[in-house]
Formats: C-alpha cells, structure tokens, sequence
C-alpha cells in the first residue's frame, strides 16, 4: 500500500471486509477489487466478500501492478503521478492536442 496504489482507493483487506465495509462504503457503492499482482488471489477473496454482502462488484484483472505498467494514475505518500507506460504489457497513448 505505502509503494503506491490506484489514485483515491481505499485500502480494505479481504479478511476486514465482513466489518469494515458497512460502516465505511454505502450499499449502492460500485466496488473495483484488486491485489497487487494477476498472480495474487487476494482481489477474488475480495470480491466474494464484497459480493456477500449485496455490494456490485469486479476484480481489476491484471491487478496493480498491470495498472501501474500501463502508466494509469498511481499514489503515495509523495502524491498522485504516472509511471512510464512499459513497453512490453502498455499500449503507448497518442496525444493530441486540443
């Protein structure tokens, strides 16, 4: 978490979730799940339990770590910012001007 996240997430662990979520989410909430990695199965342990408890929920396939190498808005402590896009899993984005 303190290595950077998704601009504006809230952190909530899956095993938190139970207890947490009621009190800090309302119920029409629209919930994106994630974990650090696709190889990380923390997002889907995640979104059962969001799902449980009647929340609208998807898992952001790829996980953080493909968002961070796509070059999407990441924070931590120093701010909200973008990585370089990687070459090898982003796809470059043409900018025009307006």
């Amino acid at each position: 978490w303190a290595q950077g996240r998704v601009a504006g997430a809230v952190h909530m662990p899956y095993a938190e979730i139970a207890r947490r979520a009621p009190a800090e989410l309302p119920s029409d909430a629209n919930v994106v799940v994630y974990c650090w990695s696709p190889g990380c199965n923390a997002g889907a342990k995640g979104a059962l339990a969001f799902a449980e408890l009647g929340y609208r929920v998807r898992e952001m396939i790829g996980g953080f770590e493909y968002w961070a190498r796509e070059g999407l808005p990441v924070e931590d402590a120093d701010g909200v910012h973008r990585r370089p896009i990687d070459p090898l899993t982003g796809v470059p984005r043409i900018r025009t001007r307006a």
